[in-house]
């Protein structure tokens, strides 16, 4: 696909027929037990899961595709006042889908200011397992943050970036991977490798976001660690076009606080 083609299907949108919705789940604050954002998972309408949407994604539609998925989060997440609770939204978006960034976020900029949802309060995470062009990463990365976004790097430790990008870019979030995550409490050799990325980052002035949690020794080995963003299994699953209420290990009622 040419660009022109690209950056019409960013214009207007068109070209992905299959109706969407968005399941969110929550990074919870550990320390403080307050919901720092929900991350907004494609769905289909129906609740059909991620990976049968993304089936449906070509190289003909992945741009309207993800504008799509930029314009459903924002929308729902204004429908479910999540600014209002004090909570960031997060969206996944995908770099291959992105030819200008100042071009192709105008739909994202127009949802938010239709819905009154503040762009400071959205976070754009793309994932680093996919090989890139490091030059267009950068240059959307940086154009998101002059506009006021904030940026993350999702999947940190899986893919090909690594602490080659942050020697170019430090996003204002660092998601690491859930497989440095899984049974961090019984490997000592992760949580060496996952200490080591925590002092980095904070050297960096990045924070730390640990995904995949799923057990109460990964979540109190992380804890020990100095973690504080945490998601996963453990606090919350991802609610279908709802915001989910995550439960601390050792609280025995809902978080209510949110900020």
């Amino acid at each position: 696909m040419t660009a022109t083609t690209g950056c019409s299907g960013c214009r207007d949108g068109a070209g992905f027929d299959l109706p969407i919705t968005m399941a969110f789940q929550p990074i919870v604050n550990a320390a403080t037990g307050a919901v720092f954002a929900h991350e907004a998972l494609v769905r289909g309408a129906g609740g059909e899961s991620a990976a049968s949407v993304l089936a449906q994604v070509s190289d003909t539609n992945r741009y309207a595709f993800d504008q799509q998925c930029r314009v459903t989060a924002i929308d729902l997440a204004a429908q479910l006042n999540m600014a209002d609770q004090g909570a960031n939204l997060s969206i996944n978006f995908l770099p291959n889908a992105v030819y200008e960034p100042r071009a192709c976020i105008r739909l994202t900029l127009a949802a938010a200011m239709r819905s009154g949802f503040p762009i400071n309060r959205i976070i754009f995470e793309f994932t680093e397992a996919e090989r890139l062009d490091t030059d267009h990463i950068l240059n959307i990365l940086r154009s998101y943050r002059a506009m006021g976004f904030q940026t993350a790097i999702d999947d940190f430790g899986a893919g090909y970036a690594g602490l080659g990008l942050l020697t170019k870019f430090q996003p204002d979030i660092v998601k690491l991977d859930m497989d440095l995550i899984r049974d961090i409490d019984t490997s000592t050799v992760k949580q060496s490798i996952v200490g080591g990325v925590l002092r980095i980052l904070s050297d960096l002035g990045v924070t730390p976001l640990c995904e995949g949690v799923e057990t109460v020794g990964e979540y109190e080995v992380l804890r020990a660690l100095g973690v504080e963003l945490m998601q996963g299994y453990l606090l919350a699953k991802p609610a279908l076009a709802a915001l989910a209420t995550p439960v601390l290990p050792g609280q025995t009622t809902d978080i209510s606080a949110v900020a």
